[in-house]
């Protein structure tokens, strides 16, 4: 690139929104020039439309913007979406016949045949599914809880085959966006429902751990069980996982296999990708979503408890953070990989 890449968040105002607006700040590759929401917050100022829901304070150059309208043509070469599902699925399709590459983390594209689901770590391969393509296109990252799950089955999947999953999870209240959860319903409560989330998991780790082919993605045929709970914990979504693999390893091996698992961004030097993408911890108490959810700047996932059970299934808790990893931080990793790979580059010179 001559020039970093010109990049428009749609969804801007979200807490998702604003993840991505904190992540590429300053970000070497790409420089935001358009900041898109809905109807209430175009045409004023980002600082008047969005009460800013992070800990630290939103950049300064992001509350001068003036929120757009989230439809083509936008000053940008490459769109991140953060949009609600009931939006996105045609506004990212619009976006990609006029050029455009969006990178999103929204769901309703995540399952099509001919759009990549991706977790660089994972499954770069199944980019081969946007080969070939001119103009725009569409890449997808995961369901924020399938994320963490992945990037622990992937290791165990290559070395030793899995045979199937049973996870059970307590994912954090800024999973359901701003307002979610009323907190007189979470408040001394767990709620054991997430609409549609169960779902969303068992369908997209086959498609993750899936093999590309000539005529697409093949799935891979474990069965997958998930029961998932909303929790009063801010961030970070931890699954309590059971694991039965086709071979019998020792829990040395699992920990190894765990521990030394690295892919394409760690290989490429990518700019946020961590250095481990998946820690072990041996201590009997950890992980904790308060003390290990920024393992690795939000980008590592943390392994604790590792066991083997009578009945011969690997069980261990799973802990990732579901903004970042989960969410903004995947989708700005596979626009790196997109970039490093030659998919995404500048649309237009000045």
């Amino acid at each position: 690139m001559t020039r970093p890449l010109r990049v428009g968040i749609l969804g801007a105002t979200g807490v998702v929104g604003q993840r991505f607006i904190q992540l590429l700040d300053g970000h070497p590759q790409f420089t935001v020039t358009t900041l898109a929401a809905s109807d209430r917050s175009q045409g004023k100022r980002f600082a008047d439309a969005c009460t800013w829901r992070l800990p630290a304070a939103a950049p300064p150059w992001a509350g001068e913007m003036t929120v757009a309208a989230p439809a083509p043509p936008l000053d940008c070469d490459l769109v991140f979406s953060s949009l609600p599902g009931d939006v996105a699925g045609d506004t990212e399709t619009a976006f990609a016949n006029a050029g455009y590459v969006v990178v999103s983390n929204s769901s309703p594209h995540r399952m099509d045949a001919d759009v990549p689901l991706v977790i660089p770590e994972v499954n770069a391969e199944h980019l081969c599914l946007v080969d070939g393509r001119r103009g725009g296109f569409i890449v997808t990252n995961p369901n924020c809880t399938a994320i963490g799950v992945a990037l622990a089955l992937a290791p165990l999947h290559a070395r030793f085959g899995v045979a199937a999953v049973t996870l059970s999870t307590m994912q954090a209240l800024s999973g359901a966006g701003y307002p979610g959860v009323s907190a007189m319903d979470v408040t001394d409560n767990v709620i054991p429902y997430i609409a549609g989330e169960e779902e969303k998991v068992e369908r997209e780790l086959g498609k993750l751990l899936g093999r590309a082919g000539a005529g697409g993605i093949e799935p891979a045929r474990f069965p997958v069980s998930a029961q998932c709970h909303r929790v009063a914990v801010q961030d970070g979504h931890l699954a309590a996982m059971w694991v039965r693999l086709e071979a019998a390893p020792d829990l040395d091996d699992v920990r190894r296999a765990l521990a030394g698992f690295r892919g394409p961004p760690q290989d490429l030097g990518l700019h946020s990708a961590p250095d481990h993408p998946v820690l072990v911890r041996s201590e009997p108490d950890r992980p904790q979503p308060r003390l290990d959810r920024d393992a690795g700047d939000g980008m590592s996932v943390t392994v604790g408890k590792l066991a083997r059970d009578a009945g011969g299934w690997y069980r261990m808790l799973v802990l990732s953070h579901n903004t970042i990893r989960g969410a903004a931080g995947a989708a700005v990793l596979n626009a790196e990989l997109l970039v490093a790979r030659g998919w995404a580059a500048v649309r237009s010179e000045e």
